[in-house]
């Protein structure tokens, strides 16, 4: 297995060098998959035992650019921490300040603008329960119609109560959201969100009247996905990462 030097400043703990090498893995893996759109989107995370300061990537750098040190510190306004010399996309953190200002169980959030995601939430139904991967998010998952590029302090409350307990939201006509409880169930529920929006697209691409389980056994099968309620991820991660440092691991620098 591959391994890269740490570039870890001084003054970062032990816990927050854990979060950013976790959190620029993630960009990585997105990039991966091809979820990324060139510059946009952002991948958030709480930084340890410092409330209300995030993790963010540095505006005008690519998912698969982004390094655990090069990774910004700012607060819930988007105002950077320490190093002035970089950028941050303000107006792109506004949605994920207002996600993780509702939300204390939302340690890291995930906002992209990947295909599969956007052309479910164009769907009026939204996302149908036709595959197992999409029972995972029975009825767990909001909707947020599309307002406009800007976003307002009414429409971070509306976005918000849209989202309300759930892990995932659709924003219409624009990406999708996740919470994540780690690092690793955030991007563990993007995947997943990801391929249940695959499968339906494709299942809808044949032309023919699909199957859906019933209601009965849909609340059955997501009771037995979410098991005991713990953080998903803890076992998908460390293969993951794996995978990632026979690449390049010079996410972890």
């Amino acid at each position: 297995m591959n391994t890269a030097p740490s570039s870890r400043s001084d003054g970062i703990s032990d816990a927050e060098w854990r979060v950013r090498v976790d959190l620029a893995a993630c960009y990585r893996l997105c990039a991966l998959r091809q979820w990324d759109d060139i510059i946009y989107t952002h991948i958030s995370a709480t930084v340890p035992s410092e409330p209300g300061h995030y993790l963010i990537n540095p505006f005008g750098e690519r998912f698969d650019e982004i390094r655990a040190s090069g990774l910004v510190k700012i607060d819930l306004q988007g105002r950077i921490l320490g190093d002035a010399t970089r950028r941050v996309n303000v107006t792109g953190f506004a949605i994920h300040g207002a996600v993780h200002a509702a939300r204390a169980d939302a340690m890291c959030v995930m906002h992209l603008h990947h295909a599969n995601g956007i052309a479910v939430g164009m769907q009026e139904q939204g996302l149908l329960p036709l595959s197992q991967h999409a029972l995972r998010f029975y009825e767990q998952v909001g909707y947020h119609d599309y307002e406009g590029l800007a976003l307002s302090a009414q429409e971070q409350g509306r976005l918000v109560q849209r989202l309300g307990g759930f892990p995932a939201l659709f924003l219409r006509n624009h990406g999708t959201l996740v919470c994540g409880r780690t690092v690793a169930e955030a991007f563990v529920l993007m995947d997943t969100l990801d391929k249940a929006c695959a499968y339906q697209l494709k299942g809808q691409s044949g032309g023919v009247r699909l199957v859906q389980p019933s209601p009965e056994v849909c609340r059955k099968t997501w009771r037995e996905l979410v098991g005991d309620g713990a953080p998903e991820g803890a076992l998908e991660w460390p293969a993951l990462l794996r995978l990632l440092n026979d690449i390049d691991p010079t996410y972890q620098q």
